[in-house]
């Protein structure tokens, strides 16, 4: 086991390659301040320079997963230039988990709401506890969750994101999932295993095929349907070309289990 950081952010990683991030700033209900923004980059770099890496899973400590931005902090600025940079951070950061090369799983346990229900929505798959809710409220207070929408709106329907976004209601965690906000729902206490069980089908798939498919469903998302395809066919032939897929293949002809090359985290 390995520990990078303490604070606001807890950080360790197994034998496995599994980065767990704990959100551990509860008093404050874990919000994306700037240390904890700071933090989750800076965790975000160590898991990018770490060859075995395989998955990150976050979840957070307290009453919260996370309640967004700290608007007590935000309420002090009177400069427009200083929000401007904050959300720029928050995007960097957001940008960051979507361009890791590993799977990046939520595991939610209670409220999640404005940029910490968009930190849910920007994870790559999400597990959530029957307990949990989301929201983005910002409307409440007179702010449209801007920069929370961009990731809302690629996970759930446009007229259900909008929804959200214009009266600020929560929706609990059956309805995310009917939404497409997160996976799996579980009871609480089924909570760990179950983020176990969905971390323990990634380790068992070739981290390279992983990999190339992450970057591909997030560059083509944005693509025309025609380049979309174009990119899709050249990241399908590579990924072809790879020793653990001509595993794969050979596998399959020889109707056996495959042995992946690196399913562990080897290169």
């Amino acid at each position: 086991m390995k520990t990078w950081s303490e604070g606001v952010l807890l950080h360790t990683s197994d034998a496995r390659g599994v980065h767990h991030w704990v959100l551990n700033d509860p008093a404050r209900f874990n919000v994306l301040s700037d240390e904890m923004l700071m933090a989750l980059e800076q965790a975000t770099a160590a898991v990018a320079a770490d060859e075995g890496a395989r998955v990150v899973v976050i979840s957070a400590q307290g009453k919260a997963f996370c309640a967004g931005h700290d608007l007590k902090a935000m309420a002090r600025v009177t400069d427009q230039a200083q929000h401007q940079a904050l959300f720029k951070h928050c995007t960097r950061m957001m940008l960051g988990l979507m361009r890791l090369n590993v799977p990046v799983v939520a595991q939610v346990h209670a409220i999640a709401t404005a940029a910490g229900c968009q930190l849910v929505a920007q994870c790559d798959l999400a597990v959530a506890a029957d307990t949990a809710q989301f929201g983005v409220n910002g409307i409440d207070i007179g702010l449209f969750c801007s920069t929370p929408s961009v990731a809302l709106t690629r996970n759930v329907g446009i007229k259900a994101a909008m929804e959200m976004l214009c009266t600020g209601e929560f929706i609990d965690a059956a309805e995310a999932k009917r939404r497409g906000l997160v996976n799996r729902v579980c009871a609480p206490d089924a909570l760990d295993p179950s983020v176990e069980t969905l971390v323990a089908a990634i380790l068992s798939k070739p981290k390279s095929a992983l990999a190339m498919g992450k970057a591909l469903v997030y560059e083509q998302r944005e693509a025309p349907m025609a380049a979309a395809y174009q990119m899709a066919g050249e990241v399908m032939a590579l990924n072809m070309m790879h020793a653990d897929a001509q595993e794969g293949a050979q596998a399959f002809v020889s109707k056996r289990v495959p042995a992946w090359r690196d399913a562990t985290g080897q290169a």
